[in-house]
């Protein structure tokens, strides 16, 4: 995928997850999925989340940026805003996400800009914007994520219900 960019973090989330072991860049990235699609987080804070990927590798038959790479974008920027949000102490777990497909995309590369719709204490909501090179709206999805008490130990692995 090319060299990965280093995601900035503002000084005071740097300082609220220090010592406590936990690899911040790793649980606040794409994980995996994202990986894979060539997803990077730029900017990361929960009033804004900034990352961008790939079109090519992540198109359908036509051609087309796929509407679900799309979906996964969103739900990681705003995934992403909604851990911040909950601090160490607390993990999201997306429970809705809807996407509107304006434009199709056979080249390039798209940016995503998560912004916080509400930010409570047990449910954050994100407007997620996808745009082209040019800034063109290609995409626009909302994501709500529940905000579950984290593991002791740091893990990203959920609780049981």
């Amino acid at each position: 995928m090319g060299e990965r960019t280093t995601t900035h973090f503002p000084p005071e989330i740097l300082e609220q997850y220090a010592g406590l072991g936990v690899d911040l860049r790793g649980l606040f990235s794409g994980g995996h999925l994202g990986e894979r699609m060539g997803i990077e987080i730029l900017e990361a804070a929960p009033e804004k989340v900034v990352g961008t990927m790939p079109v090519e590798g992540n198109t359908q038959p036509l051609g087309l940026l796929h509407g679900g790479a799309s979906a996964v974008l969103a739900e990681t920027l705003g995934s992403v805003g909604a851990m911040l949000h909950g601090g160490p102490s607390k993990m999201a777990v997306g429970v809705d996400l809807n996407a509107t497909h304006h434009r199709g995309l056979r080249a390039g590369t798209v940016t995503g800009t998560a912004t916080p719709v509400h930010r409570g204490r047990s449910s954050a909501t994100y407007e997620i914007v996808i745009t082209d090179e040019a800034g063109k709206r290609v995409c626009t999805a909302r994501l709500t994520c529940m905000l579950r008490p984290a593991t002791p130990t740091g893990s990203t692995t959920p609780p049981a219900n």
